[in-house]
């Protein structure tokens, strides 16, 4: 099963809407206007289709896919506190570090030297049984040694 790929058609025809920030072939991407008076509307308990309608698009054309696709966006959406803004640009990536306070930037210093005094105190014992493991081959080869040599 393919992709529902929009005629030449229809591009023009979707263009012309308001409510169309950018349209191609392969996808659709509305304004943050129309994403907020379709939440309300959704919300309000309307069909999606009639919203859509109410505002211009034809279902049809959208397709049943791309209209459940968005209106699961609307539900993340909510739970962004209703933000409708496009936030792939904003968000990428690994999120900048915010200003610490005074109490909270010590207790992530002494958690930091807490887990480094935690660090420190493995590597020594892997390097203890390093040596001990280095020590018990040594005196197993010199007991290899003492044997060969006295059973001579």
């Amino acid at each position: 099963m393919g992709r529902n790929y929009f005629t030449d058609e229809q591009v023009q025809q979707l263009q012309l809407n308001p409510f169309v920030k950018n349209v191609s072939n392969k996808e659709i991407t509305y304004t943050d206007e129309f994403k907020a008076v379709f939440t309300e509307k959704y919300l309000e308990g309307n069909p999606p289709s009639v919203v859509l309608r109410e505002m211009g698009f034809d279902p049809h054309i959208l397709g049943k896919k791309r209209i459940d696709r968005f209106v699961g966006n609307v539900r993340k959406y909510q739970a962004r506190n209703g933000d409708v803004r496009d936030m792939r640009k904003e968000c990428s990536g690994r999120p900048a570090t915010k200003e610490l306070s005074e109490k909270e930037r010590i207790a992530r210093l002494e958690y930091q030297v807490k887990y480094l005094k935690q660090e420190n105190e493995f590597l020594k014992k892997i390097e203890f049984l390093d040596r001990m493991a280095e020590y018990a081959a040594k005196r197993k080869q010199s007991r290899k040694k003492n044997s060969r040599s006295s059973g001579k």
